[in-house]
């Protein structure tokens, strides 16, 4: 089935993301122009902010199109994909003859080629009729969408510059105006110098998109490549542009995860009167015990779900450690639920996915809670679920080989413990100098939720549950 305008079709458009999103990138396509597909079927992979997810289509039929390329960046409402309706057939009249299109094929019923998903922007059954009213394509005649098709507006030029007929064989490349649906595609082009509506456009409608821009930029494309009207070549040329400097910097735009994980972060540090304290550990107790309970039950046991357990406890016994603060009703929220926050460097940067009702788990169902979030890490493809809800986090950086650090709290919770690695140092046993595995940890907390009072409390808690593992039964 060919992909002409004498072929019923429907686009598949980007819904609704939730939560405030309205945009992501196209990570991988897992169709092709030519396939059938059906019903949701999962034919595209996109990134969030908040996650990697997979999107079905809501149609059945062909593949006649992909309006965007793996890496762009794509809106809610922008059109996807475009597929040729199964069953469905126009009319076939000849070019320019103002022919009415044959009545649209029935058979079946309405819900056969349409999607059950839960995808915001698509209803769950179709009309039962579809209307064959004309429109025209440039002299041919199809059949109105069944749903809107997302074209961005071009932006509105002046008469003065509106593009010259192909007669005017005066006609340049400068003169072009070209539609620009993204923000972050036009800032990307002012980056680098280049007037985004000049470029060709690869997009549905003639639109401008990221790859448009990002070839040009490959091409040497810049701001000597676009100069105004009577800017003199010498003015064009300006030092900035031609060092060898520029030429070896990469720009890369601020967007998706790292952009959601640079405003929260500056906004914790611009909000939170923070303090951090630390100790040092002997872990040493803390390694036997976990070689002990590995032999005794033939399970293994990570040290980050044995350290978990002791946070566990430790906020059960501090609460104010495991809340919040609510700044627009002046308030500290105490939780009922631990809602333990493990932070993990992903393939997409910074996340903190959470166990959620930690404080009702065993140790080895926390251990698998545990186990199961940090294998996840490996992809980065967390449910939009397991990312929110936190109330504590715990961070391991001791995994990067460092000692310690001053973390940063992950709003709105109140409080951050850090592990650093552990290392044979030199320490004081019964008076006498020997060599014990030492860690540090470092904690840092809100001080309107609390003073230094509860925190240190909190600390030495869980540094006395790893110098001494034995020390948490009274607590269980």
């Amino acid at each position: 089935m060919s992909a002409d305008l004498n072929t019923g079709t429907r686009e598949f458009i980007l819904p609704d993301l939730g939560e405030g999103l309205t945009e992501a990138e196209l990570i991988s396509w897992k169709v092709e122009i030519g396939d059938e597909v059906h019903v949701d079927q999962m034919v595209v992979e996109v990134e969030s902010a908040k996650s990697v997810v997979e999107l079905p289509c809501p149609y059945a039929g062909q593949v006649v199109s992909l309006h965007a390329n793996a890496g762009d960046t794509v809106s809610a409402g922008q059109a996807l994909l475009t597929v040729a309706e199964a069953g469905v057939e126009m009319g076939a009249g000849d070019e320019g003859d103002g022919g009415t299109p044959a009545s649209v094929s029935q058979s079946g019923s309405s819900t056969e080629n349409s999607s059950g998903a839960n995808l915001i922007g698509y209803g769950t059954s179709e009309p039962k009729t579809r209307s064959t009213k004309k429109r025209s394509f440039g002299g041919k005649h199809a059949a109105a969408p069944a749903v809107p098709t997302v074209i961005p507006d071009a932006p509105s030029q002046p008469p003065a510059e509106t593009p010259a007929s192909p007669s005017n064989s005066s006609t340049t490349a400068n003169d072009r105006v070209s539609p620009v649906s993204s923000p972050l595609v036009r800032k990307l082009a002012k980056d680098h110098g280049i007037s985004a509506k000049s470029l060709p456009g690869t997009g549905p409608g003639g639109v401008v998109t990221r790859a448009d821009v990002m070839a040009a930029i490959e091409s040497g494309a810049g701001a000597a490549a676009h100069v105004p009207a009577g800017t003199s070549p010498a003015k064009a040329s300006s030092p900035a542009a031609s060092s060898d400097q520029s030429d070896r910097d990469t720009r890369t735009p601020i967007t998706g995860l790292r952009k959601v994980v640079s405003e929260r972060l500056t906004k914790s540090r611009q909000e939170i009167p923070e303090a951090t304290i630390w100790l040092d550990v002997d872990a040493t107790e803390l390694l036997a015990t976990k070689k002990a309970l590995e032999a005794r039950t033939g399970e293994k046991y990570s040290l980050l779900s044995l350290v978990a357990r002791f946070v566990v406890a430790g906020l059960k016994k501090y609460p104010i450690i495991n809340s919040s603060i609510d700044t627009a009703a002046g308030e500290i929220v105490t939780h009922g639920d631990i809602n333990l926050g493990l932070a993990a460097q992903t393939p997409r940067g910074l996340m903190v996915p959470v166990v959620h009702g930690a404080g009702e788990l065993s140790l080895r169902q926390l251990r698998d809670s545990v186990s199961g979030t940090v294998g996840k890490a490996a992809s980065g493809k967390f449910d939009p679920s397991e990312l929110t809800g936190g109330t504590f986090t715990l961070n391991n950086y001791g995994v990067f080989g460092v000692d310690g650090s001053a973390p940063i709290i992950n709003l709105p919770e109140v409080a951050m413990l850090g592990l650093g690695r552990i290392k044979d140092r030199p320490w004081v046993v019964d008076g006498e100098l020997t060599v014990r595995k030492v860690m540090y940890l470092s904690f840092v907390f809100d001080h309107r939720a609390c003073d230094g009072q509860e925190p240190s409390e909190f600390l030495t808690f869980v540094a006395d549950c790893i110098e001494n593992p034995i020390s948490l039964l009274p607590e269980l």
